[in-house]
């Protein structure tokens, strides 16, 4: 009778444990976008030879419209998925911004 006991004891906690660890990553707010949500690079330009500090990646987030600013680096692998709602920021090895680009 104790160990039937036990198992059934142990699984409502489990469960517990599980919705409790679950909900805490639910109630996280997202990120707040100004805007639509759909990029436009279209007067991104300046941003060319930037470093790509917290600042300009900011600024190029707010100027753009997009949902998700992707910085990618030079070893950074990227998918060829569209998103209308994505700026990507190609960094060289140095943090220098060498193209922005709305995918």
């Amino acid at each position: 009778m104790t160990i039937l006991f036990r198992r059934l004891f142990r699984l409502p906690a489990t469960a517990l444990l599980l919705a409790t660890g679950v909900s805490g990553c639910l109630t996280t707010p997202g990120p707040t976008i100004a805007g639509d949500g759909h990029c436009d690079a279209s007067q991104l330009q300046w941003a060319l030879g930037q470093s790509g500090d917290e600042a300009t990646m900011r600024r190029l987030a707010r100027e753009s419209g997009a949902g998700l600013v992707n910085p990618i680096g030079p070893a950074t692998v990227v998918t060829r998925d569209l998103r209308q709602d994505r700026l990507r920021v190609f960094l060289d090895a140095a943090n220098t911004i060498t193209a922005v680009r709305c995918e």
